[in-house]
C-alpha cells in the first residue's frame, strides 16, 4: 500500500479528542486527504505520550493507528545519519519532526497533516520544496 502524505503526533492526538481545539480542522482536512497517511515509529511515541495513561485513550489511539489510515514507515540504521543531518540544518527541530522530513523526501511526498504548520513550513524537503500543510493555520 502506498501513502499519500504524512501525518505528525498533534493531528493525530487532535483527531482523537473532540475537545481539542484542532480536532474540527483536523478531522475536516483526514476527510480530504488521500489516505493511507505515513508516519514514523518517533511519532506514535510522542503521540502515546500525549495520550497518557487514560486506559481508553490509549485504545482509541490503537483504533485509530489500526484502522488502515495511518502506515508505520520504517527508518534503518544506515538512515540514521540522514536524520542528524537534518536535526544539525534546522535549530529546534526535533527527533519525531526530523523522521517525518526524512520519510518525506525518500517516500516522494508533500502534504502533512499537522498543528505544528508553522515548524513545517519552515522545513524543505531535499533541501528545496516546500511541504503542503493542512489543515493550515487556525
Amino acid at each position: 500500500m502506498t501513502a499519500h502524505g504524512l501525518i505528525d503526533a498533534g493531528a493525530i492526538v487532535a483527531l482523537l479528542d473532540r475537545q481539542d481545539p484542532w480536532h474540527s480542522r483536523c478531522a475536516a482536512a483526514l476527510r480530504e486527504a488521500r489516505l493511507p497517511l505515513l508516519t514514523s515509529s518517533a511519532v506514535l511515541a510522542e503521540v502515546f505520550r500525549l495520550v497518557g495513561d487514560n486506559r481508553a485513550r490509549v485504545e482509541t489511539a490503537w483504533g485509530f493507528l489500526r484502522s488502515g489510515a495511518i502506515l508505520l514507515g520504517s527508518i534503518g540504521d544506515a538512515e540514521v545519519g540522514e536524520l542528524q543531518g537534518l536535526m544539525s540544518r534546522y535549530a529546534g527541530m526535533n527527533f519525531a519532526d526530523a523522521t517525518l522530513v526524512y520519510l518525506a523526501r525518500r517516500e516522494s511526498l508533500s502534504t502533512i497533516l499537522t498543528v505544528d504548520g508553522e515548524a513545517f513550513e519552515g522545513y524543505f524537503i531535499s533541501g528545496k520544496r516546500k511541504f503542503t500543510v493542512a489543515p493550515g493555520r487556525g
